[in-house]
């Protein structure tokens, strides 16, 4: 019976999505508290499906008592366990932070909920058609929170991610249509076998389905040259919602990448057709590149790190691409290194912004003396994404660069190399801005002059005045819009430190200007990023399973 958790874990949101909407005719406040139990729910769900995995090995479930081929079935194994956890740590934290940064409201919460039911069906689901389903159900909810603050930005921001995910979408259904051409199935693993006993790796329907379905998810993961969509969402979102878009939303659109080419269109496949790997291999490359030559000239924290996550994901593309176990391996580290480091660094930025009313690298003047926690979580997660052992981010990108030279020195030419040389390349970048990063944060001390965080104050023309708003104190000091999108640079106390923002929230536990619940959160995903860093060998025996059938 326990093969019921499976339908269970789809269910539960998006029925519960349908509550907010219902109770709220009658209540206006029903939507956070029904979220919290859905997505705590979807969480213990979540946890026993990974015991069962553990203790018994994978386990399917056929929805509606229709077996496989002909019915949908639901998977779960070591790979999308691992996910199905990252989805639901992240969907719990995250609506704490919502609670107190917004958006409010009943819908707000009910397309969330339905969020979370269609991330936990893509990363569930064993049939292309079903994935697809689940895929539009994630992208359709995605356009409306986006805009979920109704500005005028963040609905140019959702208009251009609805026309560029359309157009992935469209070309995913495309593929899989010359998958059922081909095959006469639609079940992956059913799928898997009918390419060999029917079409046969060369066979021009399946080659042809195999590069839609790749575009049309490279559209949806934002891999450059398409990945124009995502620094206008990730920066126009309201914050709460950027966190959990740039931790998962991507991250499971990259997990069904893995999941079709390795258990429905197999190693063998990429073998016998190397023009089709080598142009995913060359694409994810100069991604590699550009995603993090383009973040580090950015000057909004938000942007930055959307840049980055181009590059990030331009790793884990060429992971796939490589064919290689130990490749593959450090992709599928990463990928879930990458879902938890940018989580926790979005929700950072959001504090921050939430707290001081700071989006800018010019706000951030010694923001580590105003909010130290903060600021030194985001250092560590900075760390992490730059590849600073020991860390998880470490991991993914050891085991990609060490699997590329392998293919290399296998005879795949100087395509493998290149890849080590783009992920070498990409660490600099990424330093080079994280340590931006760290001297606003650490070293461009208050008092200082020039573009050090001179007092306010202290100039020629206002000796001796008050800096303008800084001696109100950290009640009130506050600038109109700063918390809305930046544009306005935010407050300083006489000390030229970031004010708090009027009605900034107050913990008791530490010094920021912070609420306590996602402050907690924010320190549980740099808790899980040192420690996964020290799991090397236990990240490959978990994953091993799903390797060694890859690659049998």
């Amino acid at each position: 019976m326990t093969d019921v958790l499976l339908p269970l874990a789809v269910v539960v949101p998006i029925v519960a999505a349908t509550l907010p909407l219902a109770l709220g005719l009658r209540y206006d406040r029903v939507g956070w508290p029904i979220a919290a139990v859905g997505t705590t729910a979807v969480a213990g769900i979540a946890a026993a499906i990974a015991a069962e995995v553990v203790v018994n090995g994978p386990f399917d479930h056929a929805l509606g008592g229709f077996l496989p081929p002909v019915g949908i079935e639901l998977v779960a194994d070591r790979l999308s366990v691992a996910v199905l956890l990252l989805v639901a740590a992240v969907s719990v934290a995250t609506l704490a932070f919502a609670r107190v940064a917004g958006p409010r409201g009943n819908p707000f919460y009910s397309a969330y909920l339905l969020l979370v039911g269609g991330l936990v069906g893509m990363v569930l689901t064993g049939d292309l058609f079903n994935l697809f389903v689940f895929l539009e159900i994630t992208g359709l909810t995605t356009y409306a929170l986006i805009a979920s603050d109704r500005s005028g930005a963040s609905a140019y921001a959702s208009l251009k991610y609805l026309v560029v995910g359309t157009v992935g979408a469209s070309l995913y259904l495309l593929g899989v249509g010359y998958v059922f051409l081909a095959t006469g199935t639609l079940n992956m693993l059913d799928v898997q076998a009918q390419i060999v006993a029917q079409a046969g790796y060369g066979d021009p329907l399946v080659r042809a389905s195999y590069a839609f379905i790749v575009t049309g998810l490279a559209l949806k993961i934002a891999i450059f040259p398409i990945h124009s969509w995502q620094p206008d969402a990730y920066q126009r979102a309201p914050d709460s919602v950027t966190t959990v878009v740039a931790a998962l939303v991507s991250t499971t659109s990259a997990y069904a990448l893995i999941r079709v080419t390795y258990t429905v269109f197999t190693v063998e496949f990429l073998a016998a057709n190397e023009s089709i790997a080598t142009a995913l291999l060359v694409v994810s490359t100069v991604s590699i590149v550009a995603g993090s030559a383009l973040a580090a000239i950015q000057s909004n924290l938000k942007r930055m790190f959307a840049y980055s996550s181009v590059a990030q994901f331009g790793m884990i593309g060429a992971a796939v691409a490589l064919a290689n176990e130990t490749a593959l391996l450090g992709g599928i580290v990463h990928l879930i290194g990458h879902g938890i480091m940018k989580f926790g660094l979005f929700l950072g930025i959001g504090l921050l912004a939430l707290g001081y009313g700071t989006r800018e690298f010019a706000d951030l003047a010694s923001a580590a003396r105003a909010a130290p926690y903060t600021s030194g979580a985001i250092a560590v997660l900075g760390l992490a994404l730059v590849g600073i052992p020991p860390s998880i981010g470490f991991l993914g990108k050891w085991y990609i660069g060490v699997g590329a030279v392998d293919a290399g020195l296998a005879g795949g030419g100087t395509i493998g190399i290149a890849v080590a040389g783009a992920i070498f390349v990409s660490t600099l970048f990424t330093l080079s801005y994280v340590a931006r990063l760290l001297e606003r944060f650490y070293f461009a001390g208050a008092g200082l002059p020039g573009d050090h965080g001179e007092v306010p104050g202290t100039s020629d023309e206002d000796d001796g005045a008050a800096a303008t708003d800084g001696g109100r104190g950290d009640d009130h000091a506050a600038t109109d819009g700063a918390a809305g999108g930046g544009e306005s640079s935010p407050a300083k106390t006489a000390d030229g430190l970031p004010a708090p923002v009027e009605g900034a929230p107050r913990s008791s536990l530490v010094p920021d200007r912070v609420p306590t619940a996602p402050l907690l959160a924010l320190g549980l995903a740099v808790l899980a990023t040192v420690a996964l860093g020290f799991g090397g060998f236990a990240l490959a025996e978990w994953f091993g399973p799903f390797l060694t059938e890859a690659f049998a």
